[in-house]
């Protein structure tokens, strides 16, 4: 990994750039947002992954709603797959392992 010091003495490289949104910096995984959430945190959390405005994201889901609804199933799809933030596993891996355990 190619590493630069900036003039303070930090190490800065292509995943250190700093976060603008008030948020902490992404995790190397998608995770729906705890903080910032306005239904389950599925906007929030692909905006930090992509380190974007969630407003956009939002916006985004919006317009797929209008242009046929394709944004309501892919926004229950992140919502059962992508962890909350701080959890190791998703819905849906929960509700695989209860199965498995069964």
């Amino acid at each position: 990994m190619d590493t630069t010091t900036t003039p303070t003495g930090t190490a800065s490289g292509p995943g250190d750039a700093p976060h603008t949104y008030g948020t902490p910096p992404r995790e190397d995984r998608l995770v729906r947002a705890g903080d910032r959430r306005m239904l389950a945190g599925v906007a929030a959390g692909i905006a930090d992954y992509f380190d974007i405005d969630p407003t956009i994201v939002r916006a985004g889901f919006v317009v797929l709603t209008l242009m046929g609804g394709l944004a309501v199933p892919l926004y229950v799809a992140g919502w059962v797959l992508m962890p909350a933030e701080g959890a190791d596993v998703s819905i849906a891996e929960e509700m695989l392992h209860r199965e498995r355990a069964r």
